[in-house]
């Protein structure tokens, strides 16, 4: 609400109206004495005077008039009505207050060019995306998918209208293709205005291989063995073949397409068997590793299963990876406790051992033990003569045994 110094008796407020929709202009009197209420143009024509219209100008249509209210319409506004517009109070002395009218312009055009229609994996593109005539200036956001991109605007005036162009440069990869870039206007004359385009990325090949038979089991001597190689990329891979990794491919293996069948296991076909796929962009493999059991093996060892060999560390897929984990986790745990069992073995038997070891010595120094005494000791004058005649009478001593056990 706007009025002009102390007392003022007139207020109006300012408008802003999109381009092409109606402005409304009040020019409102607080304490009515019947007084003279005209508006003006900013060339200073008079638009209504009291309910008058003195202006040939059919834009203009009057909504209200009172003693205490002059209430105007335009209609179809342009950027040549914006400019102050004056309300006047025929007073003593006269009142005058001023309303302004903005002028929003949408955007006429919004329109995202693409470098590069395809691109290949790895690439990094520039889009562009530019908002034209606008007023004010309008701020653009990007999107890819959900996720808010970071893009460079510039903006260019011309006369009373604003163009912008955002610049978004982004590296692409085989998960964008087919997701939305989305170019979104931030603008107070509209809303929700955006425009999109799908990526079209091209990739090298996913390879994929599955066990068909025997389904989850051991591979047995005697029994059959069948994979699928299963290949996705764009463009979808023409180019697929199987080889033995490091060796010749057996005689007796049949491929078929995409499958690989050995009808008859024996042991000389232990080794890795290689699945590759092509395509325009480049080539990718992934391995099964066979190792073929006796007939009577019930448990698996860690060097039969699957891997996917990328051709780079960036394409690493731990999916491809998960059944040979599984299988080498599982028989990780089946050596561990083959190797407690076998040592908790080792030590009872050493302990047995051990203990028919102590029972052995104590049983062969168990027995009966004998000491001698001199008799004639006691009636010995001295030392000597004791001594002599101890050993003198050993044998008509008398026995005194000790047992020790």
């Amino acid at each position: 609400m706007r009025g002009l110094g102390d007392g003022q008796n007139l207020v109006t407020e300012d408008v802003t109206v999109v381009e092409g929709d109606v402005a409304t202009i009040s020019c409102r009197v607080k304490n009515s004495d019947d007084s003279v209420i005209q508006l003006l143009n900013p060339n200073r024509q008079t638009i209504y005077f009291r309910d008058f219209r003195p202006l040939k100008d059919s834009r203009f249509q009057l909504v209200n008039f009172s003693n205490s209210e002059l209430r105007v319409s335009l209609t179809n506004v342009s950027i040549s009505d914006e400019g102050r517009y004056f309300c006047q109070l025929y007073t003593d002395p006269p009142q005058e207050i001023y309303t302004t009218i903005t002028v929003l312009v949408p955007p006429r055009n919004l329109v995202i060019d693409i470098q590069k229609e395809i691109a290949v994996e790895g690439e990094e593109i520039e889009l562009n995306c530019t908002a034209m005539a606008s007023r004010p200036a309008t701020t653009i956001r990007w999107f890819k998918g959900n996720k808010e991109l970071t893009g460079k605007s510039e903006v260019e005036q011309w006369s009373d209208m604003y163009t912008v162009t955002s610049q978004l440069l982004l590296k692409v990869g085989r998960e964008d293709d087919g997701v939305p870039v989305i170019c979104l206007v931030d603008h107070p004359a509209v809303k929700d205005l955006q425009t999109q385009r799908y990526l079209e990325v091209m990739y090298k090949p996913q390879v994929r291989v599955s066990q068909n038979y025997p389904v989850q089991g051991l591979t047995r001597e005697g029994e059959p063995l069948e994979l699928t190689c299963a290949a996705f990329g764009k463009p979808q891979p023409t180019d697929m073949r199987w080889l033995r990794v490091d060796d010749e491919m057996p005689q007796h293996v049949v491929v078929s397409g995409s499958n690989l069948l050995i009808s008859n296991l024996n042991k000389t076909d232990n080794g890795t068997y290689r699945c590759e796929a092509s395509n325009a962009v480049g080539k990718s493999h992934a391995d099964y590793m066979l190792f073929v059991y006796d007939t009577t093996a019930t448990t698996e060892p860690a060097v039969h299963g699957f891997t996917q060999l990328p051709n780079s560390a960036e394409e690493l897929d731990y999916g491809d990876l998960s059944d040979s984990r599984a299988g080498e986790e599982g028989s990780i745990r089946s050596v561990d406790h083959a190797v407690v069992g076998g040592v908790v073995a080792v030590v009872v038997f050493a302990m047995l051992c051990l203990l028919i070891i102590l029972g052995r010595y104590f049983a062969r120094h168990k027995g009966t033990y004998f000491t001698h005494e001199a008799k004639g000791a006691d009636d010995a004058a001295d030392a000597d003569t004791a001594i002599i005649n101890a050993e003198g009478g050993q044998n008509n001593s008398e026995e005194k045994k000790e047992y020790f056990i």
